[in-house]
């Protein structure tokens, strides 16, 4: 005779529902946490947490643990768990990062990121002048093409700009700026999209052509100068940006 209730699933699939009734509450409790839910009032205990999200106290043991790892919250005895001031926050998680961006536009964050990459990408495109194999060019080529691609309406302008990068970081050859693929994907995105609202048009496909050249031609002093170049005009547009509003 037929069940009317729901399958729980085999045994394989109960741990991924697990999971991702993990992840959807360490999604809700990190974004609740970055945007300031909690800045005027205690941190929820964890029985209270697993009634008002609708999951067990494991998975939210769980979600708690893992916001503690990325620097959002931490234990002290007596005093239960509390929320960490944002510069204890792990800004090379992607997820702190992702909510970050998400929250109010903030074109403080925007250059604090790309101060950073203006001391990352030179390098790494540096290096992958040097040591680039010929795999790792034919990835760069590649990400230009998708770029020109996307200028036909071929392509995702965001996806192939955000490829062009993290290849030249593959192609470093670097482990250490090859990791600093997941936080370029991440937060190019806001970048990507703020510059091209500004400037009214896609990225330049002959700047990022100087940089593939330089790389191929084994320049690295070109290269640095060109990856340069392309980071240096986000910032100026930041810039501008910020007197504006002033």
């Amino acid at each position: 005779m037929a069940s009317n209730y729901p399958s729980l699933g085999s045994a394989d699939e109960r741990p991924q529902l697990g999971r991702n009734l993990t992840y959807g509450m360490l999604d809700s409790l990190g974004r609740a946490i970055v945007t300031g839910r909690y800045e005027h009032e205690p941190f929820p205990i964890e029985a209270e947490l697993a009634k008002q999200h609708g999951v067990s106290r494991s998975v939210t043991r769980e979600a708690v643990k893992m916001l503690t790892a990325k620097g959002l919250l931490s234990a002290r005895p007596r005093q239960g768990t509390v929320v960490q001031p944002s510069q204890n926050w792990n800004l090379f998680d992607t997820d702190v990062l992702r909510w970050l961006l998400e929250r109010k536009f903030s074109l403080e964050l925007l250059r604090q990121f790309n101060e950073l990459r203006v001391a990352i990408e030179p390098e790494a495109a540096a290096l992958a002048a040097r040591v680039a194999t010929e795999e790792d060019l034919r990835a760069i080529s590649t990400g230009l093409e998708r770029m020109e691609a996307a200028e036909r309406g071929e392509e995702d302008a965001l996806d192939a700009d955000i490829a062009f990068h993290v290849a030249i970081l593959r192609a470093s050859e670097n482990p250490f700026y090859a990791q600093f693929r997941d936080v370029v994907s991440t937060a190019l995105r806001s970048s990507i999209r703020f510059t091209n609202r500004i400037k009214g048009h896609t990225a330049s496909l002959a700047e990022h052509a100087a940089v593939r050249d330089a790389i191929a031609a084994r320049d690295p002093e070109a290269a640095h100068a060109a990856m340069r170049v392309l980071v240096q005009d986000v910032l100026t547009l930041i810039g501008t940006a910020e007197i504006e509003k002033a």
